[in-house]
């Protein structure tokens, strides 16, 4: 995801692209057809808006994994100070381990914030102690487990 914002390229999206990405929001898989009978439209032009969606950026299809039928029991949500100078570099660090689904850049108390899956535990306890313990440029981390997942949306 770029991490940009362009307000002036989200004002060129008409009612029919707008109602294409919700549409898609609630179920990716759902049918052209569908979407241009919703707006009584041909599916032709639902095909070709979705296909410049895609190609612009606005739309990107994936399959999301539910991480505890993945055998992921053990999430957190962890702060991570560094040294300054280093950020980034520590940035793309953590990107490489398999752990970490979540990177983002941020101001305030903490430089990064990282979202971690693990196995269970133990898997976790490794991860803090044996990885992200030993990146240089790491000073500091606070880990916070997910007790329950209220509510998770994907834009």
């Amino acid at each position: 995801m770029d991490s940009e914002i362009d307000n002036q390229a989200a004002q060129q999206l008409d009612k029919v692209d707008l109602h294409i990405i919700e549409a898609m929001q609630r179920d990716g898989r759902e049918a052209f057809t569908q979407i241009a009978e919703q707006l009584d439209v041909s599916p032709g032009m639902i095909r070709q808006r979705y296909g410049r969606l895609v190609e612009l950026g606005y739309l990107k299809v994936v399959a999301v994994t539910n991480p505890l039928m993945m055998g992921k029991r053990a999430m957190a949500i962890v702060g991570v100070r560094t040294d300054g100078r280093r950020l980034l570099e520590v940035a793309e660090a953590l990107g490489k381990f398999e752990e970490v689904v979540y990177i983002v850049v941020v101001s305030g108390r903490y430089d990064i914030l990282i979202e971690v899956f693990c196995r269970d535990h133990d898997d976790l306890l490794h991860f803090m102690t044996e990885k992200l313990a030993r990146v240089d440029g790491v000073r500091e981390t606070e880990s916070y487990m997910h007790l329950k997942i209220i509510k998770e949306i994907y834009f």
